[in-house]
């Protein structure tokens, strides 16, 4: 079974037009009453009124991926503000603030995309969000600027140097899964479920009951690892239910548990690995999870 007849897109599928789809011209009836000259006119204003329409409809998605790209901004920047302010008035640690931040922002902004339009640019439009933030991270990574709010949201130990590991992986990630595979197939939706989901509350978890040890990874706990596969599991099963609720895809969900919970198993046992220092968490645990869930989906 191949990914393209797997992930069947109803709502792609209805007459809905754009720039890139034009809508197909309608037949002319003309009576045997029309002069040449009338005849002239129809057939010309025909494909004006086809091409009107297009540019209106263009004109249209980009309007309303502009605004989703703002409204989606501004909602990340008040996500990270709030968790800021628990985190100033002592409401919450700092190491919680970072793992909360860390869930959250990719999961709401994979649940975002949605409100973008059909148009085949819609994607790109949608990665502006991560690529401001990654040219944010490189900015202040490079010291060439100092936002101290950015810096305590995102890093361990407050370094700007840090920003350019973890945080920049995290959201080149996310704009990886947006441009490669949108809403048009699970396989980004699950790779961020468990980057975002399952890592974060593995690492939670793990600093708070994490007192047993992996034997191969004395950095890691057991309690992690179950954490993260657990809730990247239904993490990943919930974001996968959503755009399928919404008509994105159509899958055998006897099939598609079976699955994620494959991708889930596989995601934990490299997050597991003591390869943190080789390779960031960031990049082996999407990179690990897109893999598999490629390769369980598409057979």
């Amino acid at each position: 079974m191949s990914l393209s007849s797997s992930f069947t897109n109803p709502i792609l599928s209805r007459h809905v037009y754009s720039a890139a789809c034009p809508p197909p011209p309608r037949f002319l009836f003309l009576s045997p009453r029309t002069t040449t000259t009338s005849r002239f006119h129809i057939l010309y204003r025909a494909p004006q009124r086809a091409a009107a329409l297009s540019a209106t409809a263009a004109t249209a998605s980009i309007i309303r991926d502009t605004a989703a790209s703002a409204a989606v901004f501004a909602g990340a920047y008040a996500m990270v503000f709030t968790f800021d302010n628990l985190t100033e008035k002592e409401l919450i640690q700092q190491s919680l603030s970072r793992k909360l931040v860390h869930i959250f922002s990719g999961l709401l902004f994979a649940i975002s995309w949605p409100i973008f339009s059909n148009a085949i640019e819609a994607r790109y439009f949608a990665s502006l969000v991560p690529l401001v933030n990654c040219l944010r991270l490189v900015t202040h990574g490079l010291s060439s600027a100092n936002d101290q709010s950015l810096i305590k949201s995102v890093t361990r130990e407050g370094d700007p140097k840090e920003l350019l590991r973890g945080p920049l992986y995290y959201v080149v990630m996310l704009m990886l899964c947006t441009v490669l595979f949108w809403r048009e197939s699970p396989v980004g939706l699950i790779s961020l479920g468990m980057m975002c989901g399952g890592d974060g509350v593995a690492d939670i978890m793990g600093r708070k009951f994490g007192s047993s040890k992996i034997p191969y990874n004395q950095v890691k706990s057991w309690v992690g690892s179950i954490s993260m596969f657990v809730f990247g599991f239904f993490i990943s099963i919930g974001m996968v239910w959503y755009y399928s609720a919404l008509g994105y895809f159509q899958l055998d969900w006897g099939e598609t548990v079976h699955r994620v919970a494959l991708v889930s198993l596989v995601a934990t046992v490299v997050e597991s690995l003591p390869i943190s220092n080789l390779l960031d968490d960031n990049i082996s645990v999407p990179l690990a999870s897109m893999l598999a869930a490629y390769f369980f989906f598409s057979h």
